[in-house]
């Protein structure tokens, strides 16, 4: 049985969905029994098999810490976490995370991130390859090596020192998220979480990784496509060329 329970937090989960009503039911209630509390934001797109739906009905069990954001149709992930930003960035968050509703990262995992911030890191990463180690289960070795070596292949042409750049599991302190640039940021896919932690190094923001455990998915479809793996590879040029000429 799960109780009503109103809580003033200074820390939050922003978790984009699109059609994961396998997920996230469960999700909620999980990131919901995370000590100490904190608030979870899922920003929906107009989800046909009835995600926002489940989020609502939860909503009376966790009053005042579960909210939903509700948009018009699937807009790509990156504008996703950019309406969840503004979301929060419109009330008293101290410390704001990102996370993906599959399982894929471990609930539990998020305090250690917001821990980070709070000792002096200004965005910490759930690094996948901090330490050169992989810790991804479930994955074909192809996507495991494709997706190392598209992080090396960022450092190479950036410059950025993060091992995991692709990661999507990441807590940002309000000053980042405040400084950024948000209404500049371009790309929508897989690509904006390079350039978000691109323009955080850019910016001089200390960036933190959190050595993690990636599972795939089990349950639920997989939103990778050719198209977002394209943006990522040529958008890399781009954020390079532009920081080069000063027009990031």
């Amino acid at each position: 049985m799960y109780f009503r329970s109103i809580s003033v937090s200074d820390s939050i989960v922003i978790i984009p969905t699109y059609n994961e009503i396998e997920n996230i039911e469960r999700m909620v209630h999980k990131v919901m029994s995370l000590e100490p509390a904190m608030h979870l934001l899922v920003v929906d797109d107009n989800s046909p098999d009835g995600t926002a739906a489940c989020v609502e009905n939860l909503q009376s069990d966790y009053t005042g810490r579960l909210h939903i954001l509700k948009r018009k149709g699937k807009e790509g992930l990156g504008t996703a976490y950019i309406a969840g930003f503004k979301w929060c960035l419109e009330r008293d968050y101290s410390f704001i995370c990102e996370m993906d509703c599959d399982f894929s990262h471990n609930p539990d995992d998020l305090p250690r991130l917001v821990q980070a911030c709070r000792h002096g890191a200004d965005l910490a990463v759930g690094s996948r390859y901090v330490g050169g180690v992989v810790n991804v289960v479930n994955w074909p070795m192809g996507r495991v090596l494709m997706s190392y070596y598209a992080s090396k292949y960022v450092r190479i042409v950036t410059g950025l020192r993060v091992a995991d750049s692709t990661a999507g599991f990441v807590c940002y302190t309000r000053k980042v998220l405040e400084n950024i640039g948000l209404d500049r940021i371009k790309f929508k896919g897989y690509a904006f979480q390079i350039e978000m932690k691109f323009r955080a190094w850019k910016k001089g923001f200390k960036i933190q990784e959190v050595p993690i455990i990636f599972t795939d998915r089990t349950l639920g479809t997989s939103k990778m496509s050719t198209r977002i793996f394209r943006e990522a590879l040529f958008g890399v040029m781009e954020l390079r060329l532009k920081s080069v000429f000063g027009k990031l």
